[in-house]
């Protein structure tokens, strides 16, 4: 079985957990899986907050409302993937781009249910580079100071998020203890937010496999 199908039966499981009303939606390959889905029980649900302008295409495509999370409060569910979990579903996400909106709408959120393949699950976080969104004019800065965290951060070059920021994908860190370093990157000037979710971890981690799906939850 490929990945994408492993991806496709964590989406669908987190189907279950959708009980109306407005929810959140995510960003990512496995979101996709998770948006068209969505679109097959639309009408159990009043609409969506979405984290990303690609999100809220497909969202929109298949007739299903967007609105501002400013104008809906507090969500009782938000579903998004991860590039890394660890056990006590602390992740890494920020592949995408959408860092920021997603720990926004997490943070806004009664329930978070991360859906993605069983490959993402991990002992230690930081296999996966670790990405930062930073104001433009604090790139350098905050490079600098990443280094001495003992990160090697790399541009992503030629990306700009939806916010108008940039990129930093921070590879070789070794992340024992996320909340922590999660603290440490958000306390550089320049910074936008950091993707560690350790803070506000996922509430429930649906894992798609050859065999089925598992989910864990938080201790």
């Amino acid at each position: 079985m490929n990945q994408d199908e492993m991806k496709r039966r964590a989406a669908q499981a987190a189907l279950d957990y959708v009980e109306g009303g407005i929810i959140g939606v995510g960003t990512g390959s496995t979101v996709n899986h998770f948006i068209d889905l969505l679109a097959g029980i639309k009408g159990r649900i009043d609409g969506a907050v979405s984290s990303s302008e690609a999100s809220t295409a497909r969202l929109t495509r298949h007739g299903i409302a967007v609105f501002d999370l400013n104008a809906v409060g507090e969500l009782s569910l938000y579903v998004d993937g991860a590039d890394e979990s660890n056990h006590r579903l602390q992740l890494i996400k920020g592949g995408g781009g959408a860092l920021t909106r997603e720990k926004i709408i997490a943070d806004a959120s009664q329930r978070f249910v991360c859906i993605a393949d069983d490959s993402k699950l991990v002992d230690t976080l930081g296999r996966f580079p670790l990405p930062v969104e930073v104001i433009p004019m604090a790139r350098g800065h905050v490079a600098r100071q990443l280094v001495k965290l003992g990160g090697t951060p790399v541009w992503r070059e030629g990306f700009v998020t939806d916010n108008g920021n940039l990129i930093l994908d921070v590879r070789h860190l070794s992340i024992e203890d996320p909340l922590a370093i999660e603290q440490q990157i958000n306390a550089i000037p320049g910074v936008v937010t950091v993707g560690l979710f350790a803070r506000r971890p996922a509430d429930v981690l649906i894992l798609g496999g050859p065999d089925g799906t598992k989910t864990l939850t938080a201790a």
